[in-house]
C-alpha cells in the first residue's frame, strides 16, 4: 500500500529546505533531519505492511523514494545532496534503533540474526535484526564518530542510506579507494567493539 500522497506545498518546502541546507543554512540544516525521518518512517512503515514475514526492505530504495517525494525534480546541487543522504542516513539510523527500544521493552530474547556488515553485500535495512544488535551497533557509532568521523560518516551512508562506494566518494568529495579503506576499517572497529561490548555484558551476567 502507497502512503497517501503529499501536499504541493510540502514537496515546495520540503526541495526549499534541501537547498537552504546546501547552501549553509544551519536552522535550515537543523529542519531536514525530522523532515526526511517523517517521510522514511513513512515510507518504512507502508512497505513492511506489504511484505510477507521475513521480507527486508532495502534502504536504497527507501532513500531513493525519499529523495524523490521531498525533493523532485528540483534538483537542490551537490551540497544539498550531500545534506539529504546525510540526513537521511541519520533517519534511518533512528528509525532502527527506536524500533529497537520499544522491542526491547516489551520482550527479551527471541530470535538473533546478527548485524553483518559485509563488504560486499548490498545494503538493507533489516526490520527482524534481534534489538540487542541494533542497540549494541548504535553504542559502538557513537564511539566510531567520536574517534573517526568521516570513518563513522561512510558507514552512515553505505550502511543506513544504502550508497555505492562511488556515491559517498562524491558527496564526501574523496576518492573511492579512500572510501574501500575507510569501510574496511569501520566495519573491523564496529565489529571488534560490539564484541567487546558482548563479553563485557556477559561477564557482568
Amino acid at each position: 500500500m502507497t502512503p497517501p500522497p503529499r501536499d504541493r506545498t510540502d514537496f515546495d518546502e520540503a526541495s526549499r529546505v534541501v537547498r537552504a541546507a546546501g547552501e549553509g543554512d544551519k536552522r535550515a540544516a537543523a529542519e531536514l533531519l525530522p523532515l526526511v525521518y517523517e517521510e522514511l518512517r513513512r515510507l518504512a512503515s507502508s512497505r513492511l505492511s506489504a511484505l510477507p514475514p521475513g521480507q527486508t526492505l532495502q534502504a536504497t530504495a527507501l532513500v531513493h523514494d525519499a529523495y524523490m517525494r521531498l525533493v523532485g525534480e528540483a534538483d537542490p546541487g551537490w551540497n544539498g545532496r550531500a545534506h539529504f543522504f546525510g540526513a537521511a542516513a541519520q533517519a534511518m539510523r533512528n528509525i532502527l534503533v527506536d524500533q529497537a527500544r520499544r522491542k526491547s521493552a516489551v520482550k527479551h530474547g527471541g530470535d538473533r540474526r546478527r548485524i553483518e556488515l559485509d563488504e560486499n553485500a548490498a545494503p538493507e535495512l533489516t526490520i527482524e535484526i534481534a534489538p540487542g544488535e541494533v542497540l549494541s551497533l548504535d553504542v559502538a557509532l557513537e564511539r566510531l564518530e567520536v574517534e573517526h568521523p568521516r570513518q563513522s560518516r561512510v558507514v552512515l551512508l553505505r550502511y543506513f542510506a544504502g550508497l555505492s562506494t562511488e556515491q559517498i566518494a562524491e558527496l564526501l568529495d574523496v576518492g573511492a579507494s579512500t572510501i574501500k579503506r575507510d569501510w574496511r576499517f569501520a566495519r573491523a572497529w564496529l565489529q571488534r567493539e560490539m564484541r567487546e561490548g558482548d563479553s563485557a555484558g556477559t561477564s557482568d551476567a
